[in-house]
């Protein structure tokens, strides 16, 4: 385990910082960009791609935390999804998949756990704040997951790989 300096100055650096805001802005762009189809009970955020990338690098996990609570914010301020549970739950289910991302060592598990903690997080607030039914609604957020983690974050993992050592230096 790290020491608390030891930890500052690891994960603390300009380029640490740097590339967690870059993943922040891009997440929050691409969830933003494509609006109507980020929220609701049938969701395919199309950022939810990016969340293979704690897989590569440690600063991937603030940097969708932030990226997610700044889209789902402002997405709420433009009247789409849940409120602030939306804004609270969602964010703290990225970070929890991120985390949960971070620790995976099988490439083939890397998507799964976005795709299993939105689901029951998402679909029991929606069940409870929107009063949607609670098996339809982690099935649909669950679906949506499956599109953007596996259908577009697989890929976009495959195409990291091969380019991980220039992009992500000895990280691991």
């Amino acid at each position: 385990m790290l020491g608390d300096d030891e930890a500052i100055r690891r994960y603390l650096t300009p380029r640490f910082l740097a590339r967690s805001a870059l993943i922040a802005a891009l997440y929050a762009a691409l969830t933003l960009a494509v609006a109507p189809l980020s929220y609701g009970i049938m969701q395919v955020r199309v950022a939810e791609a990016l969340c293979v990338l704690p897989y590569f690098t440690a600063s991937a996990v603030p940097g969708l935390f932030v990226g997610c609570l700044v889209a789902n914010g402002v997405g709420v301020a433009m009247g789409l999804g849940a409120g602030l549970p939306d804004i609270v739950f969602g964010s703290l289910a990225t970070l929890a998949a991120a985390l949960l991302t971070r620790a995976m060592r099988r490439r083939y598990l890397v998507p799964l756990p976005p795709v299993v903690v939105n689901a029951v997080v998402m679909g029991l607030t929606l069940h409870a704040v929107l009063r949607y039914p609670l098996l339809p609604s982690v099935a649909w957020v669950g679906l949506g997951e499956l599109i953007a983690c596996y259908g577009l974050g697989v890929p976009l993992m495959l195409l990291l790989e091969r380019h991980r050592k220039r992009l992500f230096g000895a990280e691991q």
